[in-house]
């Protein structure tokens, strides 16, 4: 390793209420991917999503909580410092946050809104939101669709979208954010019922990757970052056959070089890999996901990553360069594992 080059890192987010640990810190091998825990930071309950800053200086948390929190830490060689308090989201039960434009935003499910809180140049916090946007609509499925449920908000690849998915709605709103508000420039809507909950763009920038919740499906949009227009195009199935039981699905990842996809579905826990060529997407296997519950998916270094929830460990796989199918190679034991992301 070069002098002044950082170690990698990955960071691991957990719900504290049903026995997390916080944020875990861990070692990440520069060869087969393998996790070493090195720290935990007990602090902020439920930090069940996180983002680290483009330069890698800050990582941001949610709270997962009925009173919304996001914060902001500093990692160090073998955890993590808070970077001032904890901020309100003025929104209840955030499940995601990026970085957009300055701010950090953050998905409240509970309350069906997106926030935006600013970020200073030196990475911390605001002391204050500066806008909430609040979603409206319903959905024919109850009680899960009775009102909006803001699942996840991103930047689009051009970096000059917000589009947060809704569960609750059956939509993706499109947003543009000025002064510190957002608001709503186009909202698409799905399949009634299909419960979206995480979408992922196409390294391309001209196709997004709708993962739908309620029903074991993937709803395949081209994207128009020009208009930023999102066109669903067909949806597909996320499991073979009929489901059995409890499907819900719930990470998805594309490829660095945008061959494959791999989707988690919880219940039956299991990754599902299909090959891409833009619009078209086929089925090309199904794997164990290494434990029960996965609830989020990373892809890092060659390596694909699940954070099984109800287990309590993160797995980690050596993708096959030719397939995309994952094979297991090990995992470290997280109790209530929520997401993980690498510097």
């Amino acid at each position: 390793m070069a002098r002044g080059t950082r170690p990698r890192q990955a960071f691991i987010g957990s719900f504290t209420a049903a026995g997390g640990r916080g944020i875990v810190t861990a070692a990440v091998h520069p060869d087969h991917g393998a996790l070493t825990a090195t720290g935990t930071t007990d602090g902020l309950p439920d930090p069940s999503w996180l983002a680290l800053a483009p330069d890698g200086d800050t990582l941001y948390a949610v709270s997962e909580t009925a009173d919304g929190a996001v914060a902001a830490y500093r990692p160090t060689g073998g955890g993590l410092v808070p970077a001032g308090p904890p901020v309100s989201v003025d929104g209840s039960g955030p499940t995601h946050l990026s970085l957009f434009r300055g701010h950090v935003l953050t998905a409240n499910y509970g309350s069906g809104s997106v926030t935006a809180v600013p970020v200073r140049p030196d990475g911390t916090l605001a002391r204050r939101a500066s806008g909430v946007l609040r979603h409206t609509g319903s959905g024919p499925r109850a009680p899960r669709q009775q009102g909006p449920h803001a699942h996840q908000v991103q930047p689009d690849p051009s970096g000059r979208w917000a589009v947060s998915v809704d569960l609750g709605t059956d939509s993706v709103r499109v947003c543009a954010l000025a002064d510190g508000a957002l608001t709503v420039h186009r909202e698409t809507a799905l399949r009634p019922g299909s419960g979206p909950r995480h979408l992922a763009f196409h390294p391309d920038g001209t196709h997004a990757y709708v993962l739908n919740e309620l029903s074991p499906t993937l709803t395949v949009c081209r994207w128009d970052a020009g208009d930023g227009a999102l066109r669903p195009l067909t949806e597909v199935p996320v499991l073979p056959g009929a489901p059995s039981g409890d499907a819900y699905p719930s990470g998805i990842v594309v490829s660095p070089d945008g061959r494959f996809l791999w989707t988690a579905t919880r219940g039956a826990d299991v990754l599902t890999v299909f090959a891409v060529e833009g619009a078209t997407v086929r089925p090309a296997g199904t794997v164990s996901c290494g434990g029960h519950w996965p609830r989020a998916l990373a892809e890092a270094g060659g390596h694909l990553y699940a954070a099984n929830e109800r287990s309590g460990d993160v797995t980690w796989f050596a993708v096959d360069r030719r397939t995309g199918l994952p094979r297991r190679a090990g995992a470290l034991r997280v109790p209530a594992a929520s997401c993980v992301v690498f510097a």
